[in-house]
């Protein structure tokens, strides 16, 4: 995978956000890129799964090492390459000559000025183009329907071999193996190059000169400098209203308007704290009311052994507690599979508890029946 000096400033990846909200990768750019022990995670299981695509496809191939490899790491990249496999397998049964490219770099810049992105497996045949992306992440799960990410790479894939093969559908799969996550969808070409033509280069151009609107929503997400988006402000702004003089109650229509901003809010309130904090503890800036003090502390021991050493010379014997690792650490010590094998059916996953959220979220509902009612059954 590329380093961040080499990203396209309208990636593929930030696709839906820069489409929604077409500023934002301008902005960016002064806000700090961090990077995350996940990010690097996904990165090293990018690597481990095309070498082995490359390896079971015979070509010549040297293993990476990283420190996050693990025998979850194994199983899931192990996962990847046998699905690649099937489908570059399938293809082969109906198409002649088929051919299939690991980590092919994409350019779509016709479209999105200098745009280009790297796609992770691209199945390419007559009459179908299937491009695949192996997303190692398990926060989120990531649909294909309609997703621009796959849109973008499926035009670059397009614009490098329609000269090659009659490809007149496009088929994009999101492999989230952690997430048990393979999702389909498919597009006709004529569809996709409708898209591109009436909507996605024009937004791109306005993206790429940092100009339009940015309207805040669930695209702003991973944005850097979500923490301070006046857009944000004014979504939430918007509850001021609700904050009367008088004793009247809210309808449950507006208790339902609260609630779908509560846990971005809680959220925005994290992000603001932590960006004045930094800026405050880094950089030295004042902010007017605030104020830099020494934060909770908890003692910790200078040295475990010298303690314990002198406790016992004291007589002191009963110093220790023996406690079994957490449940993912564990699994992970020993393998999924070795894991399953000892303690498997030792493990259970208690109903978690009940959380109220929006109609959209695609967790099934808990069928609640109300007490008034159930009464009134009895009576």
């Amino acid at each position: 995978m590329s380093s961040p000096t080499n990203h396209a400033l309208l990636s593929a990846s930030s696709a839906h956000r820069w489409l929604s909200a077409p500023p934002l990768p301008r902005l960016e750019r002064f806000f700090p890129h961090p990077t995350s022990s996940a990010a690097a995670e996904g990165t090293a299981a990018h690597a481990l799964g095309e070498y082995k695509v490359h390896r079971a496809l015979g070509h010549q191939f040297t293993r990476p090492v990283s420190d996050y490899q693990s025998d979850e790491m194994e199983t899931y990249t192990d996962d990847y390459c046998s699905y690649v496999l099937e489908q570059y397998e399938a293809t082969k049964k109906y198409a002649k000559d088929p051919i299939i490219c690991v980590e092919q770099k994409l350019d779509f810049s016709h479209y999105v000025p200098e745009g280009f992105g790297t796609g992770d497996c691209v199945i390419v045949s007559d009459h179908l183009l299937h491009v695949i992306d192996f997303k190692y992440g398990k926060g989120v799960k990531v649909v294909a329907t309609n997703n621009p990410q796959m849109k973008l790479y499926a035009l670059g894939a397009l614009a490098m071999f329609a000269d090659l093969y009659d490809i007149d559908e496009v088929e994009t799969t999101i492999f989230q193996p952690r997430m048990s996550n393979i999702s389909t969808w498919t597009i006709k070409v004529k569809d996709l190059m409708h898209w591109a033509n009436t909507e996605l280069k024009a937004k791109a151009e306005l993206a790429f000169a940092g100009q339009g609107t940015v309207r805040y929503g669930p695209w702003c997400q991973f944005s850097t400098c979500n923490a301070v988006l006046r857009a944000r402000y004014d979504y939430h702004h918007k509850l001021d209203r609700f904050q009367l003089a008088s004793p009247h109650l809210l309808t449950d229509a507006e208790v339902a308007e609260v609630l779908e901003h509560v846990d971005d809010l809680n959220r925005w309130a994290h992000e603001v704290k932590a960006y004045a904090a930094d800026l405050a503890i880094n950089h030295g800036k004042n902010w007017p009311g605030f104020k830099l003090v020494e934060g909770r502390s908890v003692r910790h021991y200078r040295d475990e052994n010298k303690i314990a050493e002198t406790l016992q010379a004291a007589g002191y014997s009963d110093i220790y507690q023996q406690k079994l690792l957490p449940i993912t650490k564990l699994e992970k010590q020993l393998g999924k599979q070795k894991f399953n094998e000892l303690i498997g059916d030792q493990i259970y996953k208690p109903a978690g508890k009940p959380t109220l959220v929006p109609d959209s979220d695609p967790r099934t509902g808990i069928a609640k029946s109300n007490p008034a009612d159930e009464f009134k059954e009895e009576q």
